[in-house]
């Protein structure tokens, strides 16, 4: 069995937004949407990020695509670091690394056609001469379950699932190797959901693409991704493969998101742990660990003294001071 090759590897990789307050504009704090996280994802994976909102999983893409400068740490896209690359070679590489967006709407001028939407990042990279765009973007609606006659439309005339389609279209049509994708189906019915979901399992197997895949569902999550990684407050709180993490949870806030996901048998209910209070200022975080104000597990030492983020078994990494 060939060993698994690393695409993306994150490294210590830290996005602080500075406040700025008076005349002057002066910078009078930071918020540490992320803050020192790590993790691979290896070549035709898909990684799932999740946790509630405003844990900062989408300054995480953004940032790991520098459309946020980063504050520090490392991003390596297949051994090469991004944020070393002059702008000319980054443009070079960013067919290769693509972002489908939570709302497909916003992120489509409503006075440009589909066709016109799709082709013109060929055009603007040099991908395919003006008479080749209209038979790549057929191509690849095709591919995304959409037919011919969509070429001409425009966005209103879609339906919330049918944009989302675009979106990937979008994307998919650079051919790309890497594909980020926040929070893709949150906004979707149920029933369009498992279709946009099926599509990504999809296009994976044909293209061998990998993914980073943002949600705060786990129930999505689980049926789409390999591995998982949890965030809160901008710090990782657990990685694990899929399996592991759903069979052993061992963070208290994992422990917690697992309870609320639905269970399809009654018998099966998990004990549902509710959480106390609300999601600390990040502008302000706790000390030691951030997750203890809001922990029924906590100690005296979960306040003074922040976890290590450690391996606790194989792949398996928990930062907690009760593991």
């Amino acid at each position: 069995m060939a060993e698994a090759q690393a695409l993306l590897e994150v490294s210590g990789l830290k996005k602080y937004f500075p406040i700025k307050a008076g005349l002057l504009g002066r910078t009078v704090g930071q918020v540490k949407a992320v803050d020192d996280i790590s993790f691979t994802i290896n070549k035709g994976e898909t990684f799932g990020l999740v946790g509630e909102s405003g844990s900062g999983k989408s300054t995480v893409g953004r940032t790991i695509l520098r459309l946020n400068d980063k504050t520090d740490g490392e991003v390596r896209f297949d051994g090469i670091d991004l944020f070393d690359l002059p702008q000319d070679e980054l443009r070079r590489l960013r067919p290769k690394m693509q972002l489908i967006f939570q709302d497909p709407y916003s992120s489509l001028n409503p006075r440009v056609r589909i066709g016109d939407a799709i082709g013109e990042a060929l055009l603007d990279h040099g991908l395919a001469s003006p008479a080749e765009v209209r038979d790549r973007v057929l191509d690849v609606l095709a591919a995304c379950g959409l037919s011919s006659y969509h070429y001409d439309r425009f966005p209103h005339e879609f339906s919330g699932g049918q944009r989302q389609r675009i979106g990937i279209a979008r994307a998919l049509v650079l051919n790309p190797d890497l594909i980020i994708a926040d929070e893709p189906v949150s906004a979707l019915d149920v029933s369009i959901q498992a279709q946009i979901i099926n599509l990504f399992r999809g296009m994976q197997q044909k293209q061998g693409l990998t993914y980073l895949f943002i949600s705060h569902d786990l129930s999505v999550v689980e049926h789409l991704c390999s591995h998982i990684g949890v965030m809160y407050l901008g710090s990782m709180m657990e990685t694990a493969s899929r399996d592991e993490l759903f069979r052993n949870p061992l963070h208290p806030y994992t422990k917690a998101l697992l309870s609320a996901v639905p269970v399809p048998i009654p018998k099966l209910k998990r004990e549902r742990i509710v959480l106390s209070g609300e999601l600390p200022n990040p502008a302000n975080p706790p000390s030691g660990c951030k997750f203890h104000t809001r922990c029924p597990f906590a100690v005296p030492r979960c306040r003074e003294e922040v976890p290590q983020f450690r391996e606790v078994g194989s792949g398996h990494k928990v930062a907690c001071h009760l593991v």
